[in-house]
């Protein structure tokens, strides 16, 4: 294992530094992730597929909503009320800038495993 000793250059940032809050966490960045795969998601398939309770669902939501990466929808299928979650284009822009630091991070992890 090697020590480093030097002073970081500010302009190369650890890819860590980059990572969001609000995205990073992982609900939220499954959240993501998953509507971006779906374009536009019910409320209950991503309950489902995350493994959660309504209202903590609620509460991600409530965040990313606030934050401006999704927009919430509701109305009605039938007669049962039904709740759509799409990604807004800044909500693009974050899920893409988030996993580009983690592929960063990766690429410095395995370089770091072949020394």
């Amino acid at each position: 294992m090697t020590a480093v000793t030097q002073t970081p250059d500010p302009d190369a940032a650890h890819p860590a530094n980059g990572l969001d809050e609000v995205v990073h966490q992982r609900v939220r960045l499954g959240i993501l992730a998953i509507t971006h795969e779906a374009r536009r998601v019910e409320f209950g398939y991503l309950r489902t597929q995350l493994e959660l309770t309504a209202g903590n669902l609620s509460k991600h939501l409530s965040v990313l909503e606030a934050a401006g990466l999704i927009e919430v929808e509701k109305g009605y299928e039938g007669r049962r009320g039904r709740t759509w979650i799409t990604l807004t284009d800044d909500g693009v822009t974050a899920l893409s800038n988030e996993i580009r630091r983690l592929k960063q991070l990766i690429a410095r992890v395995e370089t770091t495993n072949d020394e």
